[in-house]
């Protein structure tokens, strides 16, 4: 296990925000994505610790954060990325996912951020982001029902290929023997799944949004995987066309998870050349 030491600071509106800490050099912070907290991103953290202070927090809604709020938007997230970047002197932030656009949001207006990169974000082209499942997931949420939900996220995102060709009466089974498996991880899955609604909140908030970045100061990485759905890809050519300086890097081989349990030492080399240039 990655040993870390943790700290928190609190956004604009006095929420807590709680992060975890490891390795030396200059500061950088790692924004984890939907159905996440800061553990997802230790073994890439780890893999960047060698040059860097890497902090990572759990976003707001998990972990040593605290809760949402009832004005939860794109708004409350980018006033929790300045908080961590004034806390911590990052002037470097990676993203992941959901955690890529609040990274993107937050370098329109945050001081100090100089460099982003940013895996996958799902940045919605004339409703390219695929939505339909949403309701029944909130039922399902709504209803309890953990498992079921987990099943129709994945399937309808469809971010892992594997899980689009197991057929549901056998998948919602699987994930509770997952959940069950992962009962002591630092944030376990049920409390992780019913956090989504609000990841899918912003990529609502941010549909069509990408006009808005033709002038982003920042130096500007766009990264992801050859096996990730095609949405994902659409996300990554609009940001790569829209902002003029952006050197974006495909990764073979690899998907949405990539940085998570794909190949974060992989994914760490070209962050590391990146975020030392």
């Amino acid at each position: 296990m990655t040993e870390y030491r943790t700290a928190s600071t609190r956004s604009a509106d006095g929420t807590t925000l709680g992060y975890r800490m490891l390795g030396n050099g200059p500061a950088v912070l790692l924004m984890h994505g939907g159905m996440q907290a800061a553990q997802h991103l230790m073994k890439l953290a780890a893999a960047l610790s060698t040059e860097f202070t890497v902090c990572v927090p759990d976003r707001r809604g998990r972990g040593l954060s605290g809760p949402h709020g009832a004005d939860y938007g794109i708004a409350r997230e980018t006033e929790d990325l300045r908080a961590l970047v004034e806390e911590t002197g990052a002037s470097r932030v990676f993203g992941l996912s959901s955690g890529a656009l609040v990274t993107l949001r937050s370098a329109l207006s945050t001081p100090g951020i100089n460099a982003i990169a940013l895996y996958e974000p799902p940045l919605s082209v004339n409703g390219s982001v695929p939505l339909d499942w949403v309701p029944r997931f909130e039922r399902e949420i709504a209803s309890s029902k953990i498992s079921s939900a987990l099943a129709t996220a994945l399937k309808g995102l469809r971010i892992e290929p594997a899980f689009a060709r197991i057929p549901r009466l056998a998948l919602v089974p699987l994930m509770t023997i997952g959940a069950r498996l992962q009962r002591n991880a630092d944030v376990p899955i049920p409390a992780l799944v019913p956090t989504l609604r609000f990841d899918v909140q912003l990529v609502e908030e941010l549909a069509d949004t990408a006009p808005d970045y033709a002038n982003l100061k920042p130096r500007v990485l766009p990264l992801g995987g050859t096996t990730s759905p095609a949405y994902l890809r659409t996300a990554l050519d609009e940001l790569s066309t829209t902002i003029p300086h952006a050197r974006r890097i495909t990764f073979s081989g690899l998907g949405h998870s990539g940085p998570d349990d794909g190949d974060p030492p992989r994914v760490a080399k070209t962050l590391r050349t990146f975020f030392l240039d």
